[in-house]
């Protein structure tokens, strides 16, 4: 896996060997401040992967910003398809106040939420 990370950052994505599956971490408060990196750290490569993890372990906050570049995601991906497989993009190991924020913004109809 290619971890692509700066010591700085509050973004990091990892990419499976066979680049299929690319899982991207959030550090603090996830909002408008961290829209470029966010966007860098899919839109960037050449073969999109099939599959996305957002490992919110350490995401301390979202705002409405944060649920604005999770649909982006989303769309950059898949496009228009109707389809989208369940476990496209998982949303892994938010925390109590982050996982209440999702629920209440029925994200949890558009994303697989563990």
């Amino acid at each position: 896996m290619a971890n692509l990370r700066s010591d700085t950052s509050r973004v990091t994505s990892e990419l499976s060997a066979c680049g299929s599956h690319l899982t991207i971490r959030v550090y603090g408060p996830f909002n408008f401040n961290l829209h470029r990196d966010f966007l860098d750290s899919y839109s960037s490569l050449p073969q999109p992967p099939t599959r996305f993890s957002i490992d919110l372990a350490e995401a301390t906050h979202l705002d409405s910003a944060a649920l604005g570049m999770l649909l982006l995601l989303r769309d950059h991906c898949f496009g228009a398809e109707v389809e989208v497989p369940s476990d496209a993009v998982t949303l892994l190991n938010a925390n109590e106040h982050v996982a209440t924020i999702l629920e209440v913004s029925n994200f949890d109809q558009l994303f697989d939420i563990r």
